[in-house]
């Protein structure tokens, strides 16, 4: 494949233990490896990573998410800096530092403040040895507006930094249609209605949510796939063309 430029998004629950609902440590260090050695390879990553209120969560002891806006705040707050001490530890052991971006639908709302983030971008990738890791501002945004579990965050990131290629990791194997998997997908309205509302329970999100996303990707002329994240080696095989998840072909830029 002839993308170098690509946003990862990390979904929430393929980044905590389904029984606790706890930071998988392990799972954080596997997902690491393959963006640094997509690195190594020549790409340019950026990831676009839940789990800042699922890590909040853990450390204030509760049980589920917040059902109030200033309560999953909280969590952001708490749980953020914890991510981010977990994804710098595991890119340090590939050479690799990692820098933090929160924003909020503002933000990309914004036409100088879309500007900055678009430049901030492209000069920590020029440094090659950088990873952008990049959230939605949960600790202090204030609309009710959501990104949707940072799906559509992923999506706009894309734009932003005018990606070659979105990939969405997630629990699921890709785009079921009755519980078979869909390889590839020529034009995402012919699909919209595969998406079950079905999601994780610390997750905002759904494969509604996501086919919202890659449309917005794949309009802008990004292709998209959509991939299990806890299948080992998923991103490798997805850039060497492998046939894994459901391709989203994207519309001529």
């Amino acid at each position: 494949m002839s993308q170098k430029r690509i946003v990862l998004k990390f979904g929430t629950g393929i980044l905590t233990q389904p029984e606790t609902c706890t930071l998988d440590h392990a799972q954080i260090a596997r997902l690491s490896a393959e963006v640094a050695a997509a690195v190594h390879a020549g790409y340019e990553c950026l990831l676009v990573s839940s789990g800042a209120v699922g890590a909040g969560l853990m450390a204030l002891g509760l049980a589920e998410r917040p059902a109030d806006l200033a309560g999953v705040q909280a969590c952001a707050a708490v749980g953020q800096s914890k991510l981010m001490n977990l994804y710098d530890t595991a890119f340090a052991s590939h050479g690799l530092h990692v820098a933090q971006l929160l924003l909020s639908y503002r933000d990309l709302d914004s036409r100088k403040s879309y500007t900055n983030a678009g430049n901030t971008l492209n000069r920590l990738l020029d440094e090659g040895n950088v990873i952008p890791i990049i959230n939605e501002n949960d600790s202090v945004a204030v609309e009710e507006l959501r990104f949707g579990d940072n799906d559509r965050l992923s999506a706009e990131v894309a734009i932003l930094a005018r990606a070659d290629l979105l990939i969405l990791l997630t629990t699921a194997p890709g785009l079921l249609n009755n519980g078979a998997l869909v390889s590839e997908v020529q034009n995402i309205d012919d699909v919209m209605q595969y998406a079950e509302p079905t999601k994780g329970k610390l997750s905002v999100g759904g494969m509604s949510s996501k086919l919202l996303a890659v449309k917005k990707a794949v309009q802008a002329g990004i292709p998209t796939v959509i991939a299990n994240g806890r299948e080992p080696q998923a991103i490798a095989a997805i850039l060497e063309g492998k046939p894994v998840g459901t391709r989203f072909v994207a519309l001529p830029r």
